[in-house]
């Protein structure tokens, strides 16, 4: 159970230290960064086509007073100028007409045209600013007065709008919504946007922002209507260039467009205009963006554009998360899930994109991306170091005694192999191939230290490239000799195990005749092996503790193949004398008779109650020469 539960602890672990830095990544002001970013480009690309498709006549015109304007009548304006202006419009049937200057100042002082006209003309609405306390023109009733505070993002760009401030004096409404009220002659609309659906409004986390500033009943503000809305110059009032049915009925908004005036904002086009100048828009025209947003969403009752609550987004990062450990998880392929990580949080992303450009319907990219790359990288890094340690472990456990081609399959199957860095005990059937060097305590007498290594490794080379090249493994070296395993850790079957042995140990015969013509011509001490080869049960495992710790095989099968390679040491008429079991032949079929074999009879082993029937391994091509015993 302990073992279980610290499997599960190191699985979950890398999730849990992923979560946490998830969670402080989306806190941050680089998450609400990204996320604005984003908005700002789908606002400015793909929703900007869509929009420009299907251009509405606005109701809205904007009388701006532009530098000609300036030029020509000054600047502070003389309020005679704009009284005019403002008789014109209304002659003309203005809906309503709102001054979008501060007049709390007379221009010039002592003159009272304004406060005169604001008090007879009951389409006139002066602004004010509560965040700076500047009242609107003096004596204007409280119903015609309407504060134009903008709510501007921490980067200074203004992505929505302060629709309502409700339990407010009746002096306190948000210049949008007088304008409507004055226009529409509906004194009670503010009443009617509090009683629209509540998911309309913006929540505290709504959309990609960490923390909305600001109170009251926001919305985001589809900057996208600029194109719709109608300008012309104050200059072209009081100089009668325009036809007044451009203006009967219409909204009128009068202010400064002026670059000089420096009344202008940064909206979401403004990071990725293409122009000359830097993309900045009048104050006065996003009063009208704000009268058209209003204006939709009174009718539509819904947002032009929907910021997701951040409890929906939370519940998305969530799934995301979970995904992104399946995705780790089940591939059998490191790389395979890194792909479909990365695809993923893409596919995702382009998902989330097109919500907003297609259904406007905003999400922060930032938390449900973080959530599916974070979890996946964390899956990813956990099984990156887990295979790692599985390739130490079968380093230490296998070293180099594998092939190639045995090597990779392990790999491949290493997490059915290891469990918690060991190979698994369990019973294996294999063909266990012994071998030992003959007369190695003479020539060992012979020769220094350095030449016997060298004169082993010639013999021990031959031996370990013969099981190699048939997928057996090297298990251990004896000294003088080697212990070779065919079928484990992984089995070609009971008769193909057999095969391969009988095969590489036909090989060494060869290879080892060869060897002693050299040794011969180089006048130094020939080489004599004998092998023993049986067939049969074998418990194989991890053997050890943390600082010695190797593959073992265990069992009656191994002390066969050593009996059978130590028996009767005398009896050798060939270099290489191999003597299998019957255990081992008779997995051979049809291939037994391509080989040349004598029968040794009945052989009782130490230790074992059953005979074992034996059969010696001859190359049919006689020997030059016996080995010495």
């Amino acid at each position: 159970m302990d073992i279980k539960n610290n499997t599960w602890l190191r699985r979950a672990t890398p999730y849990g230290i992923g979560s946490i830095l998830m969670i402080f990544f989306a806190m941050s002001p680089i998450a609400e960064s990204i996320n604005l970013l984003t908005y700002d480009l789908v606002l400015s690309t793909i929703q900007k086509r869509s929009t420009n498709k299907e251009k509405a006549k606005s109701q809205i015109v904007v009388i701006g007073i532009n530098e000609n304007d300036i030029n020509q009548f000054g600047w502070p304006m003389n309020d005679n100028y704009l009284c005019k202006a403002i008789k014109m419009l209304s002659q003309w049937g203005a809906a309503s007409i709102s001054l979008d200057l501060y007049r709390d100042v007379e221009v010039p002082p002592q003159n009272t045209c304004l406060r005169k006209t604001i008090k007879t003309n009951k389409k006139l609405i002066s602004i004010r600013n509560i965040a700076e306390n500047i009242p609107a023109i003096p004596g204007t009733p409280d119903h015609q007065q309407g504060f134009n505070d903008l709510v501007v993002d921490s980067d200074g760009v203004i992505r929505r709008d302060l629709v309502h401030v409700s339990n407010q004096e009746l002096s306190i409404r948000s210049l949008a919504l007088r304008i409507l009220e004055v226009a529409n002659q509906k004194p009670i609309l503010d009443k009617q946007v509090e009683a629209l659906p509540s998911e309309i409004w913006l929540t505290k986390n709504a959309g990609g922002y960490l923390t909305l500033p600001g109170a009251g009943y926001q919305t985001m503000l589809d900057t996208n209507n600029l194109e719709n809305i109608r300008t012309k110059s104050l200059g072209d009032v009081l100089n009668r260039s325009i036809n007044p049915s451009e203006i009967t009925g219409r909204i009128v908004l009068i202010g400064s467009t002026a670059k000089s005036i420096k009344d202008v904002y940064e909206i979401p086009q403004s990071r990725f205009h293409t122009g000359d100048s830097y993309l900045r828009i009048p104050g006065v025209k996003i009063h009208a963006l704000r009268v058209i947003n209003l204006t939709e969403l009174i009718q539509n009752e819904k947002a032009s554009i929907h910021a997701l609550e951040r409890e929906k987004t939370q519940l998305l990062a969530i799934l995301f998360f979970i995904l992104g450990i399946a995705l780790a998880e089940i591939p059998k392929s490191l790389k395979v899930s890194i792909l479909s990580i990365g695809v993923t949080a893409i596919t995702i992303g382009l998902g989330l994109i097109l919500l907003q450009a297609k259904l406007n319907i905003w999400v922060g990219l930032s938390l449900p991306i973080s959530a599916i790359v974070v979890s996946g990288v964390a899956g990813s890094a956990r099984r990156g170091l887990v295979s790692q340690q599985h390739q130490r472990v079968m380093q230490k456990l296998l070293g180099q005694t594998s092939s190639p081609a045995v090597a990779e399959q392990l790999w491949e199957r290493r997490n059915e192999l290891l469990q918690n860095g060991r190979f698994l005990g369990k019973e294996q059937w294999v063909t266990i191939l012994f071998t030992d060097t003959c007369n190695f305590t003479t020539v060992s007498e012979q020769l220094t230290p350095s030449d016997l290594m060298n004169w082993l490794n010639r013999g021990m080379s031959i031996a370990v490239d013969a099981v190699n090249k048939r997928d057996g493994m090297v298990n251990k070296f004896t000294g003088d000799g080697m212990l070779a395993v065919f079928g484990a850790p992984l089995s070609k079957g009971r008769n193909q195990d057999a095969k391969n042995a009988i095969e590489a140990a036909a090989e060494i015969q060869i290879k080892y005749k060869e060897l002693n013509r050299k040794l011969k011509k180089e006048k130094t001490h020939k080489m004599g092996l004998r092998i023993g080869i049986h067939s049969g049960l074998v418990l194989t495992g991890s053997l050890g503790n943390t600082q010695r710790l190797e593959y073992a095989v265990m069992g009656d099968t191994v002390n066969c193949a050593s009996r059978l390679e130590s028996h009767e040491k005398n009896r050798q008429n060939n270099l290489v004398r191999v003597l299998v079991s019957s255990a081992t032949r008779e997995n051979l079929d049809s291939n037994d008779k391509k080989y040349f074999w004598e029968s040794w009879g009945a052989l009782r082993v130490k230790g074992r109650r059953e005979e074992l029937i034996v059969y010696e391994l001859k190359d049919n091509r006689l020997e030059d020469e016996q080995a010495s015993h």
